[in-house]
């Protein structure tokens, strides 16, 4: 029997240091997860270089990103976007109310 749940509950207050990361559904090649970011950036001098693809909906709130070559991207509530694969990129801002909730997919 499935079980019905919600994007949207459960989401942590705005107290926590850390993204809260959950895993909701993973498939062969594919992996969704949500993300819950209150403020929250990646660190100085980091940029993610991922394997994988990536598709991301930023379902609440308001982040920005950056690219290697220093371009910015600002997302708002339903702004998505395609990362592909060693896109190097980052966190720049994350709004803290409301947080964001984010689902990204990853696929080979």
């Amino acid at each position: 029997m499935s079980v019905i749940k919600n994007i949207f509950s459960e989401i942590p207050d705005g107290d926590s240091t850390n993204e809260f990361l959950q895993e909701i559904f993973t498939h062969e090649s594919l992996r969704i997860e949500r993300i819950i970011s209150t403020g929250q950036v990646s660190p100085d001098g980091f940029w993610y270089d991922q394997d994988e693809q990536e598709w991301v909906i930023l379902l609440d709130g308001e982040a920005s990103l950056e690219f290697e070559d220093l371009s910015r991207i600002n997302l708002n509530k339903g702004d998505y976007l395609f990362i592909p694969a060693h896109q190097k990129h980052r966190v720049v801002y994350t709004s803290v109310m409301p947080p964001c909730c984010w689902l990204a997919a990853f696929f080979k």
